[in-house]
């Protein structure tokens, strides 16, 4: 059974960083697209970044230049750097990962999930 645990959310002041993990488990990490997706109060669930394997990444535009995604796969570990962060930054995080190697960007995509991470951006 897969099992994604998210971690390394709180609150910073606008500008500041943080860096969100997600622990992977149940079977082999190395093969499958991890994404970062987050839900804002009222809001739909919003693509934020995924990679690949070997390290191929894709980004909301919204994410662009100030957020950072990463594995390793030796720790079955996902990772997201955010920085420069705005209060519209706030939201739960989730990490998700796909059934297979092709990078999405679609929620639907995504076959397990965390539980999520709750980040909030003060001003």
């Amino acid at each position: 059974q897969v099992q994604l645990v998210e971690s390394g959310g709180g609150l910073v002041q606008a500008g500041g960083s943080l860096r969100l993990s997600c622990v992977a488990s149940g079977r082999t990490f190395s093969r499958y697209v991890m994404g970062w997706f987050r839900q804002a109060p009222g809001k739909e669930l919003e693509f934020v970044a995924a990679i690949s394997w070997i390290g191929s990444s894709t980004y909301a535009d919204f994410v662009k230049g100030r957020f950072i995604i990463s594995r390793d796969n030796a720790k079955n570990t996902a990772t997201l750097e955010m920085n420069s962060l705005r209060p519209e930054d706030t939201a739960v995080y989730y990490c998700a990962q796909r059934d297979n190697g092709d990078l999405r960007i679609g929620g639907r995509d995504y076959a397990y999930w965390g539980q999520g991470t709750q980040v909030t951006v003060s001003s």
